[in-house]
């Protein structure tokens, strides 16, 4: 078995790091937010870690099971095969493209993961960590389907969004089961489901509390993210529950036990086992021992995921693993908040995305900076927003004016006076002698931020150092000390070469393709040294991140450096506006389909119409329900009674200017508890062509309330 929770500390010494990036799915190409919530930020820390010269095992892979892809599936009219393999691919070349260095990048329909998957499912099942439950579940009569996850939507219990999925709320964010959906209705045919009975497996996570209790309300209270941490104590103070491990679908992993026709792996039993087989296909192919990677308690695991996620990594998954009882568990999982577009959520469905495959068609060569800005502007702490005008400022404010500005300054100015040969320095003045020694401390500020998982931070930290670069030089003035003191400029140009050197070791993890060009133009390489753990560099020839800090010299006296070539180019006017004029074809089509009738539902009986209890009511009292955006809490005159009605039109009309208005009240309908609200009716709407509800209302002049409606 694993070792005690006290015995997983995040201040042991690692031989190795094996980082995990949540496996996408595979029914849409990546979008800005994917990039900004957990590929950019993982992509830096093991570029960072490799620098430093540790040894990473950085997996990933298409998350190619689930209801999602089977959903897309029958949306498309093709098979699922077909959605994954299309689909796979787009993502795996986007990320190549990107500079997103994955050891490996698998996927879950491989064969060695449905070993691995399977293998596990069945070691906890023959050690008698499973439940087995004959419950009822949302059944679609039409679909002959059982409604798992997002085969099934309705009102969010907790928060009262009226599109919350079987799984998940994306409104609060909460992990829901099918079950718990208030008003649920069937994604395949909008029909009402029913309860009926059939059998699955449950992982008892309550088994687990006291384990979790101790690994991550004690052991992880002052190391991990905030968000992370608020989350998992109140899924733990909450009490835990089992949870299923199986699903009713056709599509999947069949689950490896007799009597389980018909039933798969639940996707969030399978995929994170995804990360293990994905190292396991890496380690074949390279010829290495994946066991390490997974097992020695001196490797750490740090799993990159958005905030969505922060249940399965931090509580089911960590279960899995105790369960199995040889594997370590994650030493971080440092989740992100959510990325808006332009002021509005991310949607696939709405295509309210900046996708990365598109991106890098209309900026070509431009891949670090879209890393930078979503890195300098990264959620980490709270939901953040992507604009365009935003883009165009970081690239032409910054990376152009700071960062470009000064290397081109250096390298032109190094040609002119010296046909690109690294002058010999006369005398250090102070001002040389503390630049030199801001310099030497950078490594160390910006390894602090990273280490501490401050994306950000660490960014801003580097660009500081092209100030500093900026700043000498300006306040130098080389241009003008040339024609006075010619051994003055040889050590003003020495330090801002040393100053180039720096930047282009260091800028590697954030600005890849940048750090790339720097290095040819510099001809310099750079190299990892073979003890991460801050031996100092010996040589001039090792070029890693320790050398910045630690060799006197990174650029010598008589080194030949290239030509000046421009590291980055200013974005104008008019390609922001092509962006902003795409996405806002793209808002006109969604509130064009948005204004498409409903079909017809299906056909009822008179005897169905005539149990609707239908009377003319008044609104006497309404008020906006806390932190929920679309409800309001109405007190409305019946003629039989007063009664409360939770409605959801916040968002359509303010609650004083519907005070004495006269409605169509479905008095009948069994109360629901919205928000610790008891809704004790529903007020009758329409939706206009602008998709604004609108009240239906009686003949004011001859109904009083009471009045029936049939």
């Amino acid at each position: 078995m694993a070792d005690s929770p006290s015995s997983e500390t995040t201040d042991k010494k690692a031989d190795r790091y094996t980082i995990t990036a949540a496996l996408p799915y595979t029914n849409g190409p990546i979008h800005i937010g994917h990039l900004a919530g957990v590929y950019v930020p993982a992509d830096i820390y093991a570029r960072y870690l490799r620098l430093k010269g540790y040894d990473v095992a950085f997996v990933c892979g298409s998350d190619e099971h689930g209801v999602a892809i089977s959903m897309k599936a029958k949306k498309e009219g093709v098979s699922p095969k077909e959605v994954i393999d299309k689909y796979h691919g787009i993502i795996k070349k986007s990320f190549a493209e990107f500079g997103i260095t994955f050891d490996n990048y698998s996927r879950t329909s491989a064969p060695i993961h449905h070993k691995t998957a399977s293998d596990f499912f069945k070691k906890l099942y023959d050690q008698g960590d499973f439940v087995e439950e004959t419950t009822a579940q949302l059944y679609d009569q039409k679909a002959h389907q059982f409604l798992a996850d997002r085969f099934v939507i309705g009102t969010c219990p907790k928060c009262g969004h009226e599109e919350a999925y079987g799984d998940q709320c994306e409104n609060c964010g909460s992990t829901l089961n099918a079950t718990d959906l208030i008003n649920p209705r069937s994604t395949l045919t909008g029909a009402i489901p029913v309860m009926k009975e059939t059998k699955h497996w449950f992982l008892p996570l309550d088994r687990y509390e006291d384990f979790l209790r101790e690994w991550i309300l004690v052991g992880h209270k002052n190391d991990w993210k905030p968000n992370v941490y608020g989350q998992c104590k109140s899924w733990i103070d909450g009490g835990l529950e089992a949870r299923a491990v199986t699903r009713d679908l056709d599509w999947g992993i069949p689950v490896p036990v007799a009597g389980a026709e018909g039933k798969v792996l639940y996707v969030w039993f399978d995929a994170p086992i995804g990360y293990i087989s994905s190292t396991k296909e890496w380690a074949e192919r390279e010829g290495k021992d994946w066991e390490p990677y997974w097992k020695d308690k001196r490797t750490k695991l740090v799993h990159f995921i958005g905030k969505d996620n922060i249940v399965f990594h931090c509580i089911i998954f960590p279960a899995i693993l105790k369960a199995h009882g040889d594997y370590i568990l994650p030493d971080n999982v440092p989740a992100n908040e959510f990325l808006n577009l332009e002021g509005n959520k991310l949607s696939t469905s709405k295509n309210w995305a900046v996708w990365l495959h598109e991106y890098l068609e209309d900026f070509p060569d431009m891949q670090d900076v879209l890393r930078y800005t979503l890195t300098a502007n990264a959620p980490e702490t709270k939901d953040n927003d992507f604009t365009w005008k935003d883009f165009q400022a970081r690239n032409n404010n910054e990376l152009v004016a700071i960062f470009g500005n000064f290397i081109n300054r250096v390298v032109v100015l190094t040609n002119k006076y010296y046909n690109g040969v690294v002058p010999a320095p006369a005398t250090f003045s102070q001002l040389d002698t503390d630049t030199l020694a801001e310099l030497r401390k950078i490594p160390a500020t910006i390894s602090s931020a990273l280490e501490r998982y401050r994306f950000r931070e660490a960014s801003q930290e580097l660009m500081n150092l092209a100030r500093l670069g900026n700043k000498y030089l300006a306040d130098e003035e080389p241009w003008k000390a040339i024609k006075e003191d010619e051994s003055r400029v040889r050590t003003i140009m020495f330090v801002a070469l040393q100053i180039a050197t720096g930047l282009a070791i260091l800028s590697e993890p954030f600005l890849p393709f940048t750090s790339d060009r720097l290095k040819k133009m510099l001809m310099v390489t750079s190299t990892t040294p073979s003890d991460p753990n801050g031996t100092p560099d010996t040589t001039e020839a090792s070029l890693g991140w320790n050398a910045v800090s630690t060799i006197e010299t990174l650029l010598p006296s008589g080194h030949q450096i290239g030509q000046a070539a421009l590291l980055f180019s200013k974005v104008e006017d008019d390609t922001i506006q092509r962006q902003l004029d795409k996405l806002e074809a793209t808002k006109k089509d969604n509130e064009s389909a948005n204004r498409t009738l409903m079909p017809q539902k299906e056909t009822i009986t008179f005897e169905d119409f005539a149990k609707l209890d239908i009377r003319v009511g008044t609104i006497l009292a309404a008020e906006k329900m806390a932190k929920a955006k679309k409800l309001l809490i109405l007190k409305v005159d019946t003629g039989l009674d007063t009664r409360t009605i939770v409605s959801g039109i916040a968002e359509s009309y303010a609650p004083e200017n519907i005070i004495g208005k006269r409605v169509a009240v479905l008095i009948n309908l069994a109360p629901r508890d919205l928000r610790g609200v008891a809704s004790e009716g529903m007020i009758l709407m329409a939706e206009s062509a602008d998709g604004k509800l609108v009240f239906v209302n009686p003949d004011e002049d001859n109904v009083g309330n009471g009045g029936v409606i049939n």
